[in-house]
């Protein structure tokens, strides 16, 4: 029987009671165990539950972020595609969950190849060549990749068991900073065992390949909650009467970014859960666009504001001033923006009204 979706309060509790010092892989193996990463899945009513969720992880920690978001994002694909890899995925062991990534990143030079099998659902595969940004690579049981084969144009989606030795991961590429306890390595294959989760193409086309999309804006909203908090703190701590009235528009100008950015959130969750099937790419890279610029706004403005006692004296905050510049570098800016623009092009001249 599936677990219940977990409640945020649930969440929050779960978050409450992780070790700020305990690495970020440590961190999602006890929140999976505390069942805290059954999320509601996308579309299906309740959307905006489950961005809340990623909000709140990400608030606490964005490198956990990045690791609760790909396992719960491939927990989520793998009930979309109707996949049930049970029989051929190994028990763990006693204390041990499954813990997975979803590797789609595509990097010039470093490319997966399927050298044999073919692309029924649960059925093996063998896999050679390279992935990079591959994050929870040292710590994950389990990965979803996108994979080549010489037969086909588009990529197919596998399943990977990562305790194998034709599987090697290397962290001789990564030299982060900012993000750096994501590990998101190099990882080689050479000759692996895999199973097809879908034909090729399937990943991209699938609705909820923009549903997910969506979701990882929620984990930049999430870290840029986190600096939103510390100058609300700051602010809270100083007597109303010598309250620097610079620092005070600062707040202001906070509050009108992520209010807006919020309320988003909520109109295209609504949409999402509305329209299940329809193409969500327009609304989610609104999402995504809008949300990496108020993370932008907030960084800057937290910043400028209490000068650089927190980056230097308050851990959170300097960590999350380090991760969240790195971890919006997952929108593609320009890009995005004009294939929004080519879809407003084509709109009606009322897409605009209120």
């Amino acid at each position: 029987m599936n677990a219940l979706p977990t409640h945020l309060s649930d969440l929050q509790q779960a978050l409450a009671n992780l070790d700020v010092l305990t690495p970020p892989a440590q961190k999602l193996e006890q929140l999976i165990l505390a069942h805290a990463d059954q999320l509601a899945l996308p579309a299906a009513g309740a959307t905006l539950a489950r961005w809340q969720a990623l909000a709140a992880v990400a608030e606490h920690d964005l490198s956990l972020a990045k690791l609760f978001e790909g396992h719960t994002d491939a927990l989520a694909i793998l009930k979309e595609l109707r996949v049930d890899l049970s029989p051929v995925l190994q028990a763990q062991p006693a204390g041990r969950s499954q813990s997975w990534a979803v590797w789609a990143a595509e990097m010039s030079g470093c490319r997966v190849m399927i050298e044999s099998g073919d692309s029924e659902p649960g059925t093996p595969v063998k896999l050679s060549g390279i992935k990079a940004w591959c994050s929870g690579a040292h710590s994950g049981t389990h990965a979803l990749l996108t994979a080549w084969s010489a037969a086909t144009a588009g990529p197919q989606l596998v399943a990977v068991e990562l305790a194998q030795p034709q599987i090697q991961v290397s962290h001789k590429h990564w030299h982060a900073v900012g993000m750096r306890a994501s590990e998101s390595l190099r990882v080689s294959f050479d000759q692996a065992i895999g199973w097809s989760v879908g034909g090729p193409g399937k990943y991209l086309t699938r609705p909820g390949f923009w549903h997910g999309g969506a979701g990882v804006a929620a984990c930049w909203y999430g870290g840029a909650l986190a600096l939103a908090r510390a100058l609300q703190s700051a602010l809270a701590r100083t007597d109303a009467a010598t309250r620097d009235r610079f620092r005070l528009a600062a707040a202001g100008r906070v509050d009108v970014a992520l209010q807006g950015t919020s309320q988003l959130f909520r109109q295209t969750a609504a949409w999402i859960d509305s329209h299940p099937q329809d193409d969500a790419r327009p609304a989610a890279l609104r999402l995504r666009l809008a949300t990496a610029a108020c993370a932008q706004q907030v960084l800057a403005l937290t910043g400028d504001a209490m000068g650089a006692a927190p980056f230097c004296l308050d851990r959170s905050f300097a960590q999350a001033a380090a991760d969240l510049p790195v971890f919006i570098r997952q929108s593609h800016g320009d890009h995005d923006y004009a294939e929004l623009g080519e879809y407003v092009s084509l709109q009606g001249s009322d897409i605009w009204e209120m």
